[in-house]
């Protein structure tokens, strides 16, 4: 029996009942039988860095890619978080947005994915990775922008953004997050009437969601990011063939920007949140990736002065 086969027949049958299930939180929004939760776990902050008593000069949300699995935790354990708190005390963070549950639920505390933890952990990324060909599918794609757009925009209320304050709002996002951000772009005008910028690092979307509402999108990528590479020839939207795609409508409107961080990797001990990973000049790899993010944010004019 061949490899291909053998993992055929093995997580042939997972991959299936995972298809089918990666819907059931959008179905059950879509319904009105449910609405996004907004509470969060005791200890976890609504926001951290700038003074709540007054307004910061941006809030940024922090959309992680597929390892999101609770409020609190990233696939670097938090520490581009942390690297931009403390480069970026003018910011207002926001780290616990789910982008992988219309119903903002972190995954790893519901009973069910805990027992899998326990006996086949890959599991927990693939309902992830499902997830996001799910916010890309044309057929579910309007729904989930909808359900977790209101998610981002109900927890940036809870942190303190007024409506129409014109403090501009950037959402960083890393890998599948940037599906999600791109997605949230019109709920967030809409509903906050804010400035908006989007960062992705080594983003992985389709390119269908309209963006022109955003102010503008950085483009943090590297010629060594395969998995990236691997959406922009997997969606026929990320083509420059697909003119009225909102990716390249975005494109010929000049909101798009690409910034190369080589030679970080997607992931691993070179990736672009590496701790480890050091450049020539000294820094390593998330050093530059958090002053990268910093000097777009506060180099953008009308976003931090």
């Amino acid at each position: 029996m061949n490899g291909f086969l053998l993992w055929a027949i093995v997580f042939g049958p997972v991959l299936l009942a995972e298809g089918l299930l990666a819907r059931y939180e959008l179905l059950i929004y879509g319904a009105g039988w449910r609405a996004p939760g907004s509470e969060l776990p005791a200890g976890v902050p609504r926001a951290r860095g700038a003074d709540a008593e007054r307004p910061p000069d941006a809030y940024l949300v922090y959309l992680d890619g597929i390892g999101k699995r609770r409020a609190r935790d990233s696939r670097d354990g938090g520490q581009l978080v942390e690297a931009l708190l403390a480069g970026a005390p003018e910011l207002r963070v926001l780290g616990q947005v789910q982008p992988y549950s219309p119903l903002a639920e972190p995954l790893a505390d519901r009973p069910v994915w805990v027992w899998l933890r326990r006996r086949a952990g890959l599991l927990l990324f693939l309902h992830n990775v499902m997830q996001i060909f799910v916010a890309a599918d044309h057929r579910y794609r309007p729904l989930y922008n909808r359900a977790v757009g209101t998610q981002i925009a109900t927890q940036l209320e809870l942190a303190g953004y007024l409506p129409g304050s014109a403090i501009p709002v950037v959402l960083l996002s890393y890998s599948g997050g940037a599906q999600v951000a791109t997605g949230a772009v019109d709920v967030l005008h809409t509903r906050l009437r804010c400035p908006l910028v989007l960062i992705t690092l080594g983003g992985f979307h389709n390119g269908a969601n309209d963006i022109s509402r955003a102010e503008h999108l950085y483009q943090l990528t590297s010629a060594a990011d395969r998995i990236e590479r691997v959406g922009t020839w997997l969606f026929p939207q990320r083509w420059r063939l697909w003119r009225t795609s909102g990716w390249n409508r975005a494109r010929r409107a000049g909101k798009v920007t690409t910034r190369l961080l080589d030679p970080a990797t997607h992931v691993g001990p070179q990736s672009y949140i590496s701790p480890t990973a050091v450049l020539p000049d000294g820094r390593t790899h998330l050093d530059r990736t958090a002053e990268t993010v910093i000097a777009l944010i506060r180099s953008r004019h009308g976003v931090i002065t």
